[in-house]
């Protein structure tokens, strides 16, 4: 559609070109014809009896020369005004399908903001969810808060903290709606997950989230739960009837028997955790795996600078980006085997095109273009995958 529009605006462009040049022959005949209007005006022509009498055959042969003149040019001024007639239907017809054309991009830009403005109000929804749930239960803790005051008993910080934390769990939440992407976004992205881990087994996540990676465990015949921190993120997770826990990540692997799970699975977390709290989790981990169990650890790629971008920086939340090289190390440090790294979808619509090869400049040209796709878009998301032995 687009190459459509700028072919016929490039139509139209000529078709202006052309009358404009009409218009300026038309102007050059005008300004022709007031000196022979003058001539025929003269007095030595003027005289009707001098014309058909006494006139000399000089003044009567000026007088058919001027006539004749001002024939010729009528005759042209008439021709010009059918090539501008036809030059203005021509300009006519192009602007109607320029019009056309725009009026038919149009309403595909419409239905795409329509569709935008769809996505939109289901992020508007999940947040409006969100904060009925979050309004229903800080109104319960003030009621308890207003009764305290009225016993005259001063509230302590202890009585103010769970009031402001469900504001803070229901602020991110509202930011994972808006810029981690829909929960069905997630699903497809993670879908191939799940044949990194034994069928049927019992699987941990941790910082589950919205729950999108338990919800494909479970369809799949998984034993899946998982841990999240943020009281927001739990009460989605148990309103799809999930089976989760709210609790810090790092306790509640902790307090898990040795030796009891099949798998462990977190993404988008690790980049959330100081390097000695990583490194504490990978070793908990390890122990709480049963022989033949898997882990696997999503994260943001810091190799992309895309990524670092407009990912990473963008949630005040994260505290040290993790390179690929080092989650592997930390994995095999702890004891895990067959340690491997695998990168996510390539960033296809936003890499640098390569241009026809032609000489030895084009494929320097173009061997530069690679180097810069891989600094600039690697994939976003990479994910470390090991075995206990």
């Amino acid at each position: 559609m687009q190459r459509t529009i700028e072919k016929l605006a490039s139509e139209r462009r000529a078709a202006e070109a052309n009358l404009r040049e009409t218009l300026a022959e038309l102007r050059r005949i005008s300004e022709s014809l007031p000196p022979l209007i003058q001539r025929l005006s003269a007095p030595s022509a003027a005289p009707a009896k001098k014309l058909f009498g006494g006139s000399s055959g000089n003044e009567l042969g000026e007088i058919r020369s001027a006539l004749a003149e001002t024939a010729a040019a009528v005759k042209t001024l008439a021709e010009a005004a059918v090539r501008q007639t036809e030059a203005q239907d021509a300009l006519s017809d192009v602007r109607d399908k320029l019009w056309d054309a725009e009026g038919n991009n149009h309403v595909g830009m419409i239905f795409k903001s329509m569709e935008w403005r769809v996505d939109r109000l289901s992020t508007a929804y999940e947040d409006a969810s969100a904060l009925m749930k979050t309004f229903a239960h800080l109104r319960d803790q003030l009621g308890r808060l207003l009764a305290a005051v009225e016993g005259k008993n001063l509230p302590t910080p202890a009585h103010l903290g769970p009031i402001l934390e469900p504001l803070e769990d229901w602020r991110y939440l509202r930011f994972e709606n808006r810029f981690r992407g829909t929960e069905a976004e997630i699903r497809k992205q993670q879908i191939a997950f799940l044949d990194d881990f034994p069928p049927g087994g019992r699987i941990l996540d941790l910082g589950c989230g919205r729950g999108e990676f338990l919800e494909l465990l479970a369809g799949k015949g998984f034993h899946a739960e998982g841990v999240d921190l943020n009281a927001e993120m739990i009460a989605v997770c148990r309103d799809k009837g999930l089976t989760v826990e709210r609790g810090d990540l790092l306790e509640h692997l902790a307090a898990r028997p040795d030796a009891s799970l099949d798998g462990i699975f977190s993404s988008q977390v690790i980049e959330h955790l100081p390097p000695a709290a990583l490194r504490r989790m990978i070793e908990l981990s390890f122990a709480k795996l049963r022989p033949d169990g898997r882990i696997l650890l999503e994260t943001v790629n810091p190799l992309s600078v895309f990524a670092l971008v407009h990912i990473y920086f963008l949630d005040l939340t994260h505290r040290t980006p993790v390179h690929p090289q080092a989650l592997q190390f930390l994995l095999e440090a702890a004891g895990f085997s067959a340690v491997s790294v695998r990168f996510g979808s390539e960033m296809e619509e936003e890499k640098l095109r390569n241009i026809p090869p032609s000489d030895e400049s084009s494929a320097v040209l173009n061997r530069n273009f690679d180097r810069l796709n891989t600094l600039l878009y690697a994939p976003p998301n990479y994910s470390v995958r090991g075995r206990k032995c």
